[in-house]
C-alpha cells in the first residue's frame, strides 16, 4: 500500500525574503556600488560645509569639470577591465588639440579639416600602442609609458618649432570654428542654468584614442589656444577615477559607469574644496585619502557580495 507524502509549500514571506536578499547581493556585486556610496557621502559633506556648493550653477560647474576627466576615464576603465593600461592618455588629449589647432592655422584650412587630421593622428597613436602590445608581448604599461614621454616631448618641441611659442595661435577666427565649437564646446540652458555639452558626450563614448581626441577637440574650441604642456599627469587622474569607480588594477573587474561616478567624485572634491574655502594645498592629500578609502570600500563590498552568494 503506497503512502503519499505532501511537501508543504514555501511560505510566501520566505520567498520574498530570499528574493530581496538575492537582489541585494546582485546590487552589492556591482563594481560601481562603492563609488556610488562614496559619491553620495562626499556630496552631502560639501553640501553641508560649502554654501556655494548648494547652488545649481555650482553643480553645473562640477559636472563640467567631471566630464572633462570622465570622458577619457570611461575608456581607460574599459581598458583596465581587460587588464591593460594607457599612460599616454593625458598627453594624447593635448596632442590631438595641438594637431587640430596648428594644422588649421598654419595651412589656413577650415577647422573641420584640422579636426579630421587630428582624429587620424590620434587613432594612429592608439593603433601603434595596440599593435606593439599585441605583436611584441610587451606590457601595455611600458609601451604607453614610452608613448607618454615621446608625446610630451613632441608636444612642446613641435609647438615651439611651428609657432615660436609654447602655445598655439588663437584659432577662433578660422573658418569652421563656430560650427565645430557647437559640437565640441557649446552649452545650453536648463532651468536657467548653463550646462556644457561635454556632459552629454560623457555618457555616450567608450574608446581610449577616440575619447582622447574628443576631449582634445573640446580643449581647442573651449579655449581657442592650446598650451603644449597641458595633460601631463591627467592619465593618473583617469586611472584614479576608474579605480575609485571599482576597477581592479589587476584587471577583470570594473565598469564604465563606475569610472564615470569616480570622475564625478574627483570633480566634486576638486571644486568642493574651493567652494568650502579650504586651503587647496590639501587637495592631493584628500585625493590620496579618497583613493585609499575607495579601494577599501570597494574591496569590502565585493567580499560581502561574494560571501552572500
Amino acid at each position: 500500500m503506497s503512502q503519499t507524502v505532501t511537501v508543504a509549500p514555501t511560505p510566501p514571506a520566505r520567498d520574498e525574503r530570499v528574493a530581496r536578499k538575492s537582489l541585494l547581493s546582485r546590487l552589492l556585486a556591482r563594481p560601481e556600488m562603492g563609488a556610488l556610496v562614496g559619491a553620495i557621502v562626499i556630496y552631502i559633506v560639501f553640501f553641508i560645509v560649502a554654501v556655494p556648493f548648494r547652488e545649481a550653477t555650482s553643480l553645473s560647474t562640477v559636472l563640467y569639470q567631471s566630464s572633462t576627466y570622465g570622458i577619457p576615464a570611461v575608456a581607460v576603465a574599459m581598458l583596465m577591465i581587460g587588464g591593460e593600461f594607457d599612460l599616454s592618455a593625458g598627453v594624447a588629449v593635448t596632442s590631438s588639440a595641438l594637431v587640430a589647432s596648428m594644422f588649421s592655422y598654419q595651412f589656413t584650412a577650415n577647422m573641420w579639416v584640422g579636426v579630421a587630421v587630428s582624429l587620424v593622428v590620434t587613432l594612429g597613436i592608439g593603433f601603434i600602442n595596440g599593435y606593439l602590445v599585441v605583436k611584441t608581448g610587451i606590457p601595455s604599461f611600458l609601451v604607453t609609458l614610452g608613448t607618454f614621454f615621446m608625446l610630451r616631448g613632441l608636444n612642446l618641441a613641435m609647438t615651439k618649432v611651428i609657432t615660436g611659442n609654447v602655445a598655439t595661435n588663437d584659432v577662433s577666427n578660422v573658418d569652421g570654428f563656430g560650427s565645430a565649437q557647437n559640437v565640441f564646446a557649446s552649452q545650453f540652458t536648463v532651468g536657467g542654468v548653463s550646462v556644457r555639452i561635454t556632459l552629454l558626450w560623457w555618457v555616450l563614448f567608450v574608446a581610449v584614442s577616440f575619447l582622447c581626441w574628443f576631449t582634445g577637440m573640446h580643449t581647442v574650441f573651449a579655449f581657442n589656444t592650446v598650451q603644449s604642456g597641458l595633460g601631463v599627469g591627467n592619465e593618473f587622474i583617469y586611472i584614479v577615477a576608474a579605480v575609485v569607480g571599482g576597477c581592479l588594477l589587476t584587471g577583470g573587474y570594473g565598469s564604465a559607469i563606475g569610472a564615470a561616478i569616480g570622475a564625478f567624485i574627483f570633480g566634486m572634491a576638486q571644486l568642493g574644496i574651493v567652494y568650502a574655502g579650504w586651503n587647496p594645498d590639501w587637495f592631493y592629500f584628500f585625493l590620496g585619502a579618497l583613493l585609499l578609502g575607495a579601494i577599501v570600500l570597494n574591496t569590502y563590498i565585493r567580499r560581502r557580495a561574494e560571501a552572500s552568494r
